[in-house]
């Protein structure tokens, strides 16, 4: 409790002062303290102010600033760890014992560790390992090489292309002809594509060096996952002329038989569609 003024010395007087500038200087404001809290602060050290709470209550239990903000200002965290943990023991995992009696052998490894004499319940979960292989996609029945599809999605949606070959991907190799109807080689999911009975002879058309590898793209550097998808980073580069080329060579082999079929390079230029009252599932392809 606070003592009455009377039985107060003048130099308890002056030191009271002297210690109330000191915890001013500090930042805490006497006259907002209790009566024996500033009692208690008086006779402290600076260090011992410093690691107590600087949080002024504006009710009972209700502090002027969050645990949080109290953590910061008292800035306990910036004093240097002077103490460091004992180095660890080097224990064998098991030790050597003498056992009496003729027949137990004499002596016996007992582990240092033991296990311990609870389990659980059920036993945990392990993820089986995976049989499965990936193995080509299985190609319908109704494609076959020569096959004239009608593309149902993609850019080309609508246009009728020629099955070149299926690629160990699954997917399917087709083209236009680019010149009949400015569908390059390309690949396609037989997913999206309707198989119709107009047959080309490939016999001519040479496709061993198209595969999957092919059509890969060029890694983009210094592009994120997004950019490289949308093309933000990446700069527009020409055609590549090899590739020109290798369309060249197949549209002047395949052309020249889809031309010995009467009204075959009209009906690869025309835009498949539906007219009213029309139904795809009625009609024969």
């Amino acid at each position: 409790m606070t003592r009455h003024l009377a039985s107060i010395s003048e130099a308890e007087m002056v030191r009271n002062v002297q210690a109330d500038q000191r915890l001013e200087g500090d930042g805490i404001d006497t006259r907002a303290l209790k009566p024996h809290v500033l009692d208690m602060l008086r006779y402290m050290s600076r260090d011992q102010v410093s690691k107590m709470a600087r949080s002024k209550e504006l009710a009972p239990h209700v502090g002027r600033l969050s645990r949080s903000q109290v953590f910061a200002k008292r800035g306990l965290f910036k004093g240097k760890k002077t103490g460091a943990a004992p180095a660890a023991e080097d224990k064998p995992e098991a030790v050597t014992k003498t056992v009496g009696g003729a027949k137990n052998g004499g002596e016996r490894r007992v582990p240092v560790l033991k296990a311990g004499r609870y389990y659980p319940a059920e036993d945990v979960a392990v993820p089986k390992k995976s049989r499965k292989l990936q193995r080509q996609t299985k190609l319908r029945g109704s494609i076959t090489p020569g096959t004239v599809l009608i593309l149902l999605a993609g850019r080309f949606r609508g246009k009728r292309v020629v099955f070149l070959k299926q690629l160990d991907s699954g997917l399917l190799l087709v083209t236009g002809p680019f010149k009949i109807n400015g569908v390059p080689l390309r690949r396609v999911n037989q997913a999206y594509v309707i198989a119709t009975s107009t047959k080309v002879e490939l016999s001519g058309v040479n496709t061993e060096k198209f595969t999957d590898s092919y059509f890969a793209k060029e890694a983009v550097k210094g592009a994120t996952k997004e950019e490289a998808f949308f093309g933000d980073k990446v700069e527009k580069k020409e055609y590549p002329a090899s590739k020109a080329e290798d369309q060249k060579a197949v549209d002047k082999a395949l052309i020249p038989a889809i031309k010995k079929v009467e009204g075959l390079p009209a009906y690869l230029a025309a835009t498949f569609g539906l007219s009213r009252g029309e139904f795809p599932h009625e009609l024969k392809f």
